[in-house]
């Protein structure tokens, strides 16, 4: 699979015309927060069952567009246990993202969940502000826009420092050929205790339209170290039949100490 990936990558690159790609004039962030070799696995649970687990590793495998390193995510996310049994699970998001301008160039998902399949494609013409989907289709896009995996990150190089209790926060992401702004309430700072340990951890809401999968908006908290990090500890989420959590197992590669509270 890595290497059908490696090679998906060269040919969305190299097989358009290379005049597209001369000097473009992206951003550079002040990117200290996170570097290749950095890894999380989290535990997923649905009500009492451990329902699965979710992995992210990002890595350097040499890779350079237009003169910038690329930074290669990998995000695996599978069933296990009794729900493997009954709704089996097999997911896989890769990101080929710009390590100084923290924006993708390349999205790559292959999703089977209970038989349910997508496969997806998505080149980021981020010279252009276009999105092409693989399948006939660009789109317009607002600059930098972020995929699923690539937003994962860039959130992560945002100054959460000066927050104060509901300032909302926006990640324009493009998912399933549809620009959606993710948005996130600050809350404010709690510790919580995981089997890690305790955190001391910056609490957010994200913002969500009620009455689908759930009863309200303030359903969804999601727990991030008060750290330099910024690392996703705890997200529990009540939806309209039970309740779902995941938590942090092991990390590992991290630029700086987390905020464990000895």
């Amino acid at each position: 699979m890595s290497k059908l990936i490696s090679i998906l990558f060269l040919l969305f690159y190299y097989s358009h015309s290379y005049s597209q790609l001369k000097n473009p004039d992206f951003r550079n962030i002040n990117n200290g927060i996170f570097k290749a070799g950095e890894t999380f696995e989290w535990l997923m649970y649905y009500g009492p069952i451990d329902a699965g687990t979710a992995r992210l590793e990002l890595k350097d495998e040499g890779r350079i567009v237009n003169g910038r390193k690329v930074l290669h995510a990998v995000g695996i996310g599978k069933s296990q246990g009794m729900t493997d049994w009954f709704f089996k699970v097999r997911d896989r998001y890769e990101s080929y993202l710009d390590a100084d301008g923290v924006f993708p160039y390349l999205f790559v998902r292959r999703v089977d969940e209970g038989g349910y399949l997508i496969c997806q494609d998505y080149k980021f013409l981020q010279q252009n502000n276009q999105v092409d989907n693989g399948n006939g289709k660009i789109f317009d896009t607002p600059q930098y826009i972020q995929d699923m995996i690539s937003a994962f990150y860039f959130a992560r190089t945002i100054d959460f420092s000066g927050a104060k209790k509901g300032d909302v926060f926006t990640v324009n992401t493009f998912v399933d050929d549809t620009i959606f702004p993710v948005k996130i309430r600050f809350v404010g700072i709690e510790n919580i205790e995981i089997k890690l340990g305790t955190f001391s951890c910056m609490k957010f809401h994200p913002v969500l339209q009620k009455g689908r999968i759930f009863k309200d908006e303030d359903d969804l908290n999601v727990w991030i170290t008060n750290d330099v990090n910024k690392i996703p500890i705890l997200t529990k989420a009540d939806v309209l039949i039970g309740s779902i959590k995941m938590e942090l197992r092991s990390y590992s590669g991290l630029c700086h100490p987390i905020s464990k509270v000895k």
